[in-house]
């Protein structure tokens, strides 16, 4: 399967296992020459560009890689201004409420609700 179309499948599910969520970031680090201008243009189409946003800077780990830096600056200009989770639609109210106060600078920034950071990522150095 292409990549780009899997990380953008992936975040387009309403609920996804979080296991499937902490792999995205290591599907970018992996296929460098996956495409990411579809992948950019895919992700403002459906919405979803403040997932891939965070995706890409779990990825990117403030590495500042060139490939993901301008991917992520194609994708800063279109961040939604709507709250969303990654991939956790049926996450309850008071989960919510827990997750805005404590999650990462990023997932504000993206104005996502969850608390995965890089650390947690298994493969991550």
């Amino acid at each position: 399967m292409n990549p780009a179309l899997a990380v953008v499948g992936a975040l387009a599910h309403a609920d996804l296992d979080v296991r499937l969520v902490e792999a995205l970031p290591w599907v970018l680090s992996e296929f460098p020459h996956l495409d990411a201008g579809w992948l950019a243009a895919q992700s403002r189409l459906l919405n979803l560009q403040n997932r891939l946003g965070y995706i890409v800077a779990l990825a990117d780990g403030g590495a500042r890689t060139p490939r993901l830096t301008q991917l992520l600056s194609g994708l800063e200009p279109s961040r939604l201004a709507g709250e969303d989770t990654l991939c956790r639609d049926s996450m309850p109210k008071a989960e919510r409420e827990w997750v805005r106060k404590n999650r990462p600078a990023a997932a504000a920034y993206w104005r996502l609700l969850t608390t995965l950071t890089r650390e947690q990522l298994p493969y991550a150095e």
